[in-house]
């Protein structure tokens, strides 16, 4: 502690938890800088899983399957993982077995870059599937 009040610096507890404890002799501003600063470098790197949403209705066109199917491709390539859902509109829900088959053939297209991570379910009117990437 003499010699840190001598050089105008801070004695710091480096490792507490060690025997004997590791203390360094520097300057604490420029210690808590330079820490802040690994951790954003470190928050940099890091890609978050975020969960992206595909919607349909039951009696959706090929063309326009194909392309929820793409954006579906693109999505797991990014490394996020997708919610498909079939949204059912008035009498629509009275066929639920629309939305299963369609979300199984939306599976089937993905499945070599996916897992279903949950099987497809009704939640109100909608029927949701969701997938991860491999």
């Amino acid at each position: 502690m003499r010699l840190a009040q001598e050089k105008n610096l801070d004695l710091v507890n480096i490792a507490p938890q060690a025997k004997p404890p590791v203390c360094r002799i520097m300057d604490i501003g420029k210690h808590k800088y330079e820490q802040r600063k690994r951790d954003k470098e470190a928050r940099k790197k890091q890609h978050s899983v975020t969960v992206k949403e595909i919607k349909m209705r039951p009696n959706i066109e090929t063309h326009d399957f194909m392309v929820k199917a793409r954006n579906g491709i693109r999505f797991l390539e990014e490394g996020d993982k997708v919610k498909a859902t079939v949204v059912f509109r008035g009498r629509e829900i009275t066929h639920p077995e629309l939305g299963r088959k369609l979300l199984i053939q939306l599976a089937k297209e993905l499945d070599n870059i996916s897992v279903v991570e949950r099987e497809p379910r009704i939640e109100g009117r909608n029927m949701v599937m969701f997938l991860s990437p491999k």
